[in-house]
């Protein structure tokens, strides 16, 4: 993104359809004297009715004016609330332009809300996260994460400056001086550290799948209640259920929320071997969803001969993700110990809500994830920290200085990159390229 802080930007807050209120938001230096021709600004966050005359159109308009430094952008921030006319719109934003006020870029506004030091950047993502949710889940875990960086941050920066400070004076003034590290006692006092490392990794695996939703693929021979479990998971019917094997003829897939886990379900055509060519597509589609399931519920009804080659080929390839599941376990005589068993007619899902969180949380509840780290960048990240800091626990005494110095530092430097303080470009335009223009 090319960003040229000192320009006036805005762009629409509210979606351009037709509504009762829509809302425009402007920001930049001087908006006081940008705007004298169209409007005087009001009193600072005192809302006030002005009217907007520009080529012809007469707009009655709440203005709310946020002057800098206290603003959302740490500039001058502009709310104008007009009728929500998609094409009146439209008209307000070219008539800004004319006045040298550019449309903004997607994330502007909150990327320099981050550059002026109102936002972190673990906060920026947490509201890109909270506008995306699509569950309540989800929308929880966004909000736990949009307040103050989570304590252990700062907790892990005061552990690791002192020794810092020392591995660095071995490095530069050891020789002259006698300076040295004992790893031993940095081993003793940092390994409480290495330890939450690893316990905000286990969280973070885990809060990952909920922001991102678990992607779970029913997967079976025709009849071994796919459609059924599906329905029961989506809450809706959306399969359809009959006793007339190979009803399902292509993927169905629904996002959902079941139990605190949020869900994208896919209902796959059940897997055999067919003349049926309608069939054949639909079983063909079945791989690439295999693929990229996060668990893959082979579902198996009482009584099932010999799985048919064409299951066992499909299946093959993802044997580490795939979970047997048996199923109408309500049946008299059903017995299978110690295997995952479901009634989906009885609702009685508990073993796979067990099986489920134990998978793919780790056994945690999603409650235990709230204020977790949970974007693919900052578990990469974390994943690399937690690495460096073993790699410096497991240097051997004596060794030279310039080791636990450089893992010293690189943890640092993760750290400053996890919050943001290492303001990398193209990991800025990544984190700001999912946010809408009014963001």
């Amino acid at each position: 993104m090319a960003l040229r802080p000192s320009d006036p930007i805005c762009a629409p807050a509210t979606p351009l359809l037709p509504s009762a209120v829509a809302i425009v938001r402007i920001t930049g230096p001087g908006l006081s004297s940008v705007l004298a021709p169209l409007l005087g600004l009001p009193e600072p966050r005192v809302a006030t009715l002005r009217t907007l005359r520009w080529d012809g159109f007469r707009e009655r308009a709440l203005v709310l004016f946020f002057p800098a430094p206290a603003s959302y952008t740490g500039e001058d921030v502009v709310e104008l609330q007009v009728h929500g006319n998609p094409l009146l719109v439209q008209r307000l934003l070219e008539h800004l332009g004319t006045l040298g006020i550019r449309l903004a870029e997607p994330g502007e506004f909150t990327r320099r809300a981050l550059l002026n030091g109102r936002q972190g950047l673990l906060e920026v993502e947490a509201l890109r996260d909270l506008v995306t949710a699509e569950t309540d889940t989800q929308i929880r875990q966004a909000q736990a994460r949009a307040g103050a960086q989570p304590p252990w941050i700062g907790a892990a920066r005061a552990a690791l400056v002192p020794w810092m400070a020392r591995a660095e004076a071995a490095v530069d003034y050891g020789e002259e001086e006698g300076i040295s590290i004992d790893i031993n006692e940095m081993r003793n006092d940092l390994s409480i550290l290495a330890e939450r490392f690893h316990v905000e990794q286990q969280r973070a695996r885990a809060a990952r799948h909920l922001r991102e939703g678990i992607r779970l693929a029913l997967v079976g021979r025709p009849n071994a209640g796919k459609s059924t479990l599906f329905n029961l998971l989506a809450g809706e019917d959306r399969a359809i259920v009959t006793e007339v094997p190979g009803t399902t003829r292509d993927v169905l897939e629904v996002r959902c929320e079941w139990r605190g886990l949020p869900l994208r379900l896919y209902d796959t055509a059940g897997l055999r071997a067919t003349e049926d060519p309608v069939e054949r597509l639909g079983v063909a589609r079945v791989g690439p969803v295999l693929e990229a399931a996060d668990l893959v519920l082979h579902l198996i009804p009482p009584g099932e001969a010999a799985s048919d080659p064409t299951l066992i080929q499909a299946l093959e390839p993802f044997t580490g993700k795939v979970v047997a599941v048996r199923t109408m376990g309500d049946l008299p005589g059903v017995r299978y110990p110690g295997a995952v068993v479901i009634s989906a007619l009885a609702g009685d899902l508990a073993a796979l809500e067990a099986t489920l969180k134990a998978r793919l949380l780790g056994g945690l509840a999603p409650d235990a994830c709230l204020g977790a780290l949970a974007t693919a960048r900052q578990v990469e990240l974390l994943e690399e920290l937690a690495r460096q800091l073993d790699l410096l626990l497991d240097l051997a005494p004596g060794c030279p200085p310039e080791l636990p110095a450089s893992l010293l530092q690189g943890a640092w430097g993760l750290l400053a990159r996890l919050t943001g303080e290492d303001r990398a470009e193209s990991a800025l335009d990544q984190v700001f390229s999912g946010f809408c223009l009014g963001k």
